[in-house]
C-alpha cells in the first residue's frame, strides 16, 4: 500500500495472526514502514504485556502508543493531533526548504563569511546588507550587545568594492576617552604622556579600505567633530601635528545605543549622526530570531559533542539577554563540563524564562506537571510533550522514572 498510495498516518497492532503473543510481527512492520518511510507517523496498539517493547519502538521513532483495551476518545485524538502536526511539519518544511534554498543563493552570489543563520529575519538583514555593501556609502549597524554586529560589518566589507584593502575594527567603548582620538587619528611623539613616538593612527591604516567603528556613541565631542570632518573630505591631523594628512575609507560604524536620544541629551552630535546613518541596518536580537539559535549552538559544539532533545528545548527557552555571544559561551562551558560527550540541559546552567507549569529541582518536569499535561492532552503522548518542551522520547523517559501511567 505504501508503494501504490499516499499514506498520512498507520495504525497498526503488535500481533496479526490468531495464537501470537509474541509481538515479533509488529516489531517487523514496524520497522519495513520505516525503511520505506522514515517520517510517516506510526501509532502502536500494544497490551500491557508489551508496554515496554511499544515503548522502545517509540524511542526508535513510533508517534505514539495506546494500551488495549484502548479508549477511542484518546485514538481519535491521537490520529488528529499526528495529522495536523504532519500538515504543520509539511509547511514547515516547505518553508525551511525554500529559506535553505535562499541561503544557497545568497551564498553563491556573495562572502557570507560563512555567517550561520537560518531565520528569515536574518536572511532579509544580510540580504540587504551585501545590496549596499558596494554602495560607496556609511553604514549604521544597531542592535543590542553580543547580536553579531561585527560580522554583519565584516560581510559589508568583504562584498564591497574596497575588499581587497584593509578590514581595520577599533572598539570606542574599549579605550579610554583620552585615547580613543589618538587611535582612531594617529599622535606625534609627545602629544600626550606616555607618547613616546609617533604612531599611525586606524584611519591611516585603513586607507583604501573600511573601518568598523564599534560602539561609536562612545566617541567623545572632540572625535566627533574630527570624524564628521573626516567624512566630509577624508582630512585629518594626528594628534601634536599641523600635518594635514588625506585618505579614503569606508566607515561602518556599530552600537547599541539609542543615538537619537543621546542628540537629546546633547551627547551626540546631530550632524554626524545622519552622515553616519546613511543605511542603516538593523540586527535583531537573538530572542526575536528563535530559527538561529539552534543552527548557531550546533556550530558552537566543541568537535564530537552532541546535543541532547532536553538541551535543545532549555535553549529554545532561554530569552538570551547576552544574544549570540552568551550562547557562544554557553555552548563551549557545557562542552567542558558534559559526560559522554552529550550536552544535558543542567550543563547549560540556563535561567529559563518562567513556565507556566512546575518544575523540579533538576529542571526537568515534575509528576503534577506531566500528569496535568497528559489530561489537557487527552493522553495525546506527542501534545503532552510538546506543551512541556520535551520530545516524545524525553517524555517517556520521565514517565517511566516516575513511574506515570497513561492509562486512565
Amino acid at each position: 500500500m505504501l508503494e501504490d498510495k499516499h499514506v498520512d498516518l498507520v495504525v497498526q497492532d503488535m500481533n496479526f495472526q490468531a495464537e501470537t503473543t509474541s509481538g515479533e510481527e509488529g516489531i517487523a512492520l514496524f520497522r519495513a514502514i520505516r525503511e520505506r518511510q522514515s517520517d510517516l507517523p506510526v501509532i502502536l496498539l500494544t497490551a500491557w504485556t508489551h508496554l515496554e517493547t511499544a515503548i522502545e519502538l517509540v524511542k526508535a521513532g513510533a508517534a505514539d502508543y495506546l494500551a488495549k483495551p484502548w479508549d477511542d476518545n484518546k485514538l481519535l485524538a491521537s490520529v488528529e493531533n499526528l495529522l495536523e502536526l504532519g500538515e504543520s511539519t509539511r509547511e514547515v518544511s516547505k518553508l525551511r526548504g525554500e529559506r535553505r534554498a535562499n541561503r544557497n543563493a545568497l551564498q553563491r552570489r556573495f562572502d557570507l563569511r560563512r555567517i550561520v543563520f537560518a531565520s528569515a529575519a536574518m536572511e532579509r538583514l544580510i540580504e540587504l546588507a551585501c545590496q549596499v555593501a558596494r554602495a560607496d556609502a556609511p553604514v549604521l549597524i544597531t542592535g543590542p550587545n553580543g547580536s553579531g554586529k561585527e560580522r554583519i560589518g565584516e560581510i559589508v566589507h568583504y562584498n564591497s568594492a574596497v575588499k581587497a584593502g584593509p578590514f581595520i575594527q577599533v572598539n570606542c567603548g574599549a579605550l579610554p576617552s583620552e585615547l580613543i582620538e589618538a587611535e582612531l587619528f594617529g599622535a606625534e611623539a609627545g602629544a600626550y604622556t606616555g607618547a613616546n613616538k609617533a604612531r599611525e593612527g586606524r584611519f591611516e591604516a585603513a586607507d583604501g579600505g573600511t573601518l568598523l567603528l564599534d560602539e561609536i556613541g562612545n566617541l567623545p565631542p572632540a572625535g566627533q567633530m574630527k570624524l564628521l570632518r573626516v567624512l566630509e573630505t577624508g582630512q585629518f591631523e594626528r594628534l601634536g601635528s599641523s600635518k594635514t594628512r588625506q585618505v579614503k575609507v569606508r566607515v561602518i560604524s556599530a552600537t547599541n545605543a539609542d543615538l537619537v536620544q543621546m542628540i537629546h541629551q546633547g551627547r551626540f552630535r546631530e550632524d554626524l549622526y545622519y552622515r553616519l546613518n546613511v543605511i542603516e541596518l538593523n540586527l535583531p536580537p537573538l530572542a526575536a530570531r528563535p530559527d538561529d539559535i539552534l543552527p548557531l549552538a550546533e556550530a558552537f559544539l566543541p568537535d564530537g559533542v552532541q546535543l541532547s532533545d532536553e538541551a535543545g528545548a532549555a535553549l529554545l527557552s532561554h530569552n538570551w539577554p547576552g544574544n549570540v555571544r552568551e550562547l557562544k559561551n554557553a555552548i563551549q562551558r557545557a562542552g567542558l563540563l558534559c559526560r559522554e560527550r552529550t550536552i544535558q540541559a543542567a550543563d547549560l546552567g540556563l535561567v529559563a524564562r518562567a513556565p507556566p507549569l512546575r518544575v523540579s529541582s533538576d529542571a526537568e518536569p515534575d509528576r503534577a506537571a506531566i500528569e496535568a499535561a497528559l489530561a489537557r492532552a487527552r493522553g495525546v503522548i506527542s501534545q503532552a510533550a510538546a506543551e512541556l518542551g520535551l520530545s516524545r522520547q524525553a517524555l517517556y523517559r520521565r514517565m517511566e522514572k516516575l513511574s506515570i501511567s497513561n492509562s486512565d
